[in-house]
């Protein structure tokens, strides 16, 4: 296996990228499991529900919006070497041609508009959310951002990245599947702790948690004490940790010894939690990492960047867009399909408010080694 890369980091909640996913990372201690196939469909993603694409002459015309100009030049980069995947063009005409959405809000819009005077039917990206709020504003066409901000979903903007709700149903969803009934949810202070923390509150009592205010803490200082006083002077059964990063470690080390269960969002495969000895016995949600290794794999040879969440969810948004294009579906009608997509990143269905549900897994942090321990469907 090779050595992992440098981590790449893309901010919180207005960027999709999330933290990287690496295969090291990821994939050490799958117990056997094997990854021996290849990409397969139109790439790697496929439809279900039994469509038959028609000849290949049959095509649409979509867009991916990346930022290949300006200071985060090298996020654009990673998405154009996932779009590029199989010898596919990106240039303009292209099925997906790759268009510079430029660092601002006013670059992108023109770009759009531009893209749409040639034709383009559907936009992917931007993948920042001001970007993709204003490109919506400024068409008529689908856009499905790539942010991870589920706030500037609705009309015809869609969010595709891997949400704090997402996240937040599927760790949640297994902890009550394995009795956990009560959980803290704690955050360090700032805007993605408060999302994190909302999107928990919203799903607990759907999947039978008792979830009680988060703890809003910028340290580990008298931690276990407010996590207590926070579930009524008892421990919960497990404490959720969404925010990696700022006091994370600390307060993981200051939970560990109580014996409560820890909880992780899918920020947690940015960190290599095995490496962490606090988080030992901890469960966490990520893409599928035994999906996902066929494309990392594909990806490596392609490109020097890491093979993480962001390369996965463009080179799905293009799959998902050239195959609505051969069946004449780059539309609304053809995103809301109550079959949904399959793609490197798991199973997923938009939904009619522009939120997307999607099937993720979750891992164990166990002896050294990040273990699949379950799934979550779309």
């Amino acid at each position: 296996m090779p050595k992992a890369r440098a981590k790449q980091s893309t901010g919180t909640a207005t960027c999709g990228a999330g933290a990287a996913l690496t295969r090291r990372r990821l994939l050490l201690g799958l117990g056997g499991s094997s990854a021996l196939f290849g990409l397969s469909g139109c790439g790697g993603l496929s439809l279900t529900g039994g469509d038959k694409l028609p000849p290949a002459n049959a095509v649409g015309q979509a867009v991916l919006l990346a930022p290949l100009s300006g200071p985060r030049a090298s996020l654009g980069q990673i998405m154009l070497a996932a779009a590029s995947l199989g010898g596919n063009s990106t240039t303009p005409g292209a099925e997906v041609a790759v268009v510079d959405a430029g660092d601002s809000d006013a670059s992108a819009v023109a770009a759009a508009k531009t893209a749409l005077a040639g034709g383009a039917r559907m936009f992917l990206g931007p993948l920042f959310s001001g970007q993709s709020r204003a490109v919506a504003a400024a068409v008529d066409v689908p856009v499905v951002s790539l942010s991870n901000d589920s706030s500037i979903a609705g009309g015809n903007l869609f969010v595709f990245g891997i949400t704090p709700q997402q996240s937040a149903k599927s760790i949640l969803g297994f902890a009550a599947s394995r009795g956990k009934r009560s959980v803290v949810t704690v955050v360090p202070p700032g805007a993605f702790g408060a999302l994190s923390a909302t999107a928990a509150q919203a799903m607990a009592a759907s999947v039978g948690i008792k979830m009680p205010a988060p703890v809003v803490a910028a340290s580990a200082a008298g931690l276990m004490d407010q996590i207590r006083a926070a579930n009524g002077g008892a421990l919960p059964d497990a404490v959720y940790l969404p925010v990696v990063g700022g006091p994370f470690e600390k307060q993981a080390a200051a939970i560990k010894p109580s014996g409560v269960q820890l909880l992780g969002s899918e920020q947690w495969a940015s960190i290599t939690p095995y490496r962490i000895g606090a988080l030992q016995d901890g469960w966490f949600t990520a893409p599928d990492p035994v999906g996902f290794e066929a494309f990392a794999t594909a990806f490596a040879e392609v490109s020097e960047a890491d093979p993480g969440v962001l390369a996965g969810l463009a080179f799905d948004a293009v799959e998902m867009a050239r195959i609505l294009g051969r069946i004449a579906q780059q539309d609304r009608k053809g995103l809301l399909r109550e079959a949904g997509f399959d793609g490197v990143v798991g199973p997923y269905r938009f939904q009619k408010d522009g939120q997307c549900s999607r099937g993720l897994a979750i891992l164990s942090v166990t002896n050294g080694a990040n273990n699949l321990i379950g799934s979550t469907g779309a």
